[in-house]
């Protein structure tokens, strides 16, 4: 901001009410063009500003068109202030009177116009009334349009403050936006803040165009809540750490932040998670979006081998999983003797923090180059699902400064409430949360959106091959009721379930990708198809409609209930609409499972 747009916000957060929302440097309308601020009231309607920090001995011309300004490069032609804001009230105007929610119907008088109010506005932080008025400034911008260097001091009356902004608008008319309108404003003012259906772990690379948007605009939008547009837009520079539930939107704020810092960054940015069927979504994404030179996606260990290998650094011997755990050391040791540079990336980005070692923290911090130091760790430490890796230890330990610059979000936008509900409570045990401060990793305890759904399903069958053939036929239902194979998964715990799935699928030409191996890296490409996934490689991925076959099975031998419990929980907040679990013969899940739908279906029968 200019130290005028600074006076100004300050002024706006004093002198206005919370009822008020107020962006600064928001991109509006199909071109994307930024006005310096935009208010919004649910009774008055939107006001768009300019603010101009000239002089007035630096104004050489003014007119009703263009103004001419001595500056130390010269003359300077520009818009004049009132004319450029119109044309961004016009170009938002239009993107909302294509929304038939927010347009008059037809049988108003003004049938197909906004329902929503508009005015714009001036405000010249360095030109007081008086000199305004002197020099006859009123004849190229109406007196009322415009707040003055000495209407806009900290002394002045709230009331008349408001006054002056609401006597901007030139046609006034009855309003008063619901809480859905006012979502359907911000739908279409900020489309990255859009969480889409079937991608809303990246809804941020998935915002339609505005000539789909005004082609078809779904009945429900879902946008993300004050607190996380706020942080998107306002991450600023430096080392970053959002701790968040799962369905929180993290990843939403990640893409968003990624697009932004492709855009601004010299050097390449380098987006990276611990699952490799994440990491491959996140690279399709980014591909479809254009970015692939400026942005690498790359799951950890893919990574530190392609250190090895560019930088002709020896590999370590072995294979299988003695092999992946000898790349960081390996890459660590390139590190130190110089064979491998440090600062290459103007950015990283981590998802899934929680599945990250300490040391491996070290090693990435060293790769960010200093002139940015722009780093962005996403956490939620209920979804540290790979035993043995979770360790307890402070940002400041590994090079993270953190302090200040930590954010928590605790409300689950991604799974109904009755989802949530369930995977909460079979899970309460494993993920009973803890006091930390901001250095540490708290444990967050994650409260529902409150958008209600299907309740979860526990299905007896005689056998695994019969869980197979009730999950292929339940999957054709879906299918027969519009909903796309991409939006369908079945998330297993062991290789015997996803083998009698995958047969099932096969024998009734259902098109299914099943996650293994190489294949992993492939899963989202070509045709529709249902993704067989295992529990570990579903994280931070999420489908309208999950089944998870074969619960019987778990706990898995060897593993603590406590860890499987917080393994299901995962795998349950993939769905956003309706999960179905099944079994073909009884265990210590199956009876917990069973308890825990009868408590919560009673519990939310009774609120």
């Amino acid at each position: 901001m200019t130290s005028g747009e600074r006076r100004l916000a300050r002024r706006l957060e004093d002198k206005l009410e919370d009822d008020y929302l107020v962006w600064y440097d928001v991109p509006v309308g199909p071109k994307q063009r930024h006005p310096d601020f935009l208010i919004l009231h649910p009774s008055r309607g939107f006001l768009i500003l300019e603010v101009k920090d000239w002089k007035l001995e630096t104004i050489v011309e003014f007119d009703r068109m263009s103004v001419t300004l001595a500056t130390e490069r010269g003359l300077v032609h520009v818009v004049n202030p009132l004319a450029q804001a119109r044309s961004y009230a016009n170009e938002l105007n239009g993107v909302l009177q294509a929304d038939p929610a927010l347009r008059q119907p037809p049988s108003h008088p003004y049938a197909g116009k906004s329902i929503i109010p508009y005015g714009i506005g001036v405000v010249l932080t360095n030109i007081s009334r008086a000199d305004f008025d002197a020099n006859d400034l009123g004849d190229v911008l109406p007196s009322h349009k415009v707040i003055c260097q000495d209407e806009m001091l900290e002394s002045v009356d709230s009331e008349g403050f408001q006054e002056r902004l609401w006597a901007m608008f030139d046609a006034t008319f009855a309003c008063r936006l619901s809480l859905p309108q006012i979502d359907r404003f911000r739908h279409h003012l900020f489309p990255e803040l859009r969480i889409v259906p079937q991608a809303a772990q990246t809804g941020l690379f998935a915002e339609s165009s505005a000539a789909e948007t005004a082609m078809k605009i779904p009945d429900l939008i879902r946008v993300m809540d004050l607190q996380q547009e706020q942080l998107a837009r306002s991450l600023g520079d430096g080392h970053r750490v959002i701790h968040g539930v799962a369905g929180s939107g993290k990843t939403m704020i990640l893409g968003y932040r990624c697009l932004h810092l492709a855009r601004e960054l010299a050097k390449p940015v380098l987006v990276l998670c611990y699952n490799r069927t994440l990491a491959a979504r996140l690279q399709s994404m980014v591909a479809q979006k254009g970015l692939a030179d400026k942005v690498a996606v790359r799951n950890f260990h893919a990574w530190c081998y392609d250190m090895l290998r560019t930088y002709h650094v020896q590999k370590p011997s072995g294979s299988g999983e003695s092999f992946i755990e000898a790349l960081v050391p390996a890459v660590m040791a390139g590190v130190e003797a110089n064979a491998i540079p440090r600062a290459q990336y103007g950015a990283v980005l981590i998802d899934e923090g929680h599945d990250f070692q300490p040391e491996w923290f070290r090693l990435i911090v060293q790769m960010l180059d200093p002139s940015t130091n722009s780093l962005l760790v996403l956490y939620d430490d209920a979804q540290s699902i790979y035993a043995g890796k979770r360790k307890h230890f402070s940002f400041a330990s590994v090079g993270i400064e953190a302090r200040g610059r930590t954010t928590i979000l605790k409300v689950n936008y991604r799974n109904t409430l009755e989802i949530l509900a369930v995977a909460r409570a079979f899970a309460e045990e494993a993920l009973n949360t803890h006091d930390s401060d901001e250095d540490h990793v708290p444990l967050i305890d994650p409260q529902s959106a409150g958008r209600r759904g299907a309740f979860p399903e526990l299905i007896h069958c005689d056998s695994l091959r019969e869980e197979a053939a009730l999950i292929a036929m339940r999957i054709r239902e879906a299918r027969d009721q519009g909903r796309s194979f991409d939006d369908i998964a079945v998330v297993y715990r062991n290789w015997a379930q996803a083998e009698a799935v995958a047969r099932r699928l096969q024998q009734e030409n259902i098109p299914h990708r099943w996650a293994k191996g190489q294949q992993k890296s492939e899963i989202f490409e070509g045709e529709p198809s249902v993704k067989l996934l295992t529990m570990h490689s579903s994280k931070g991925l999420e489908f309208g409609l999950v089944f998870i076959p074969g619960l019987c099975s778990m706990p898995v031998k060897g593993e603590t209930e406590a860890e499987e419990a917080r393994l299901l929980y995962v795998a349950m907040t993939r769905a956003l609409e309706s999960v179905v679990l099944t079994h073909h013969a009884d265990s210590a899940f199956t009876k917990r499972m069973q308890e825990t739908l009868y408590q919560v279906e009673a519990q939310l029968a009774s609120a």
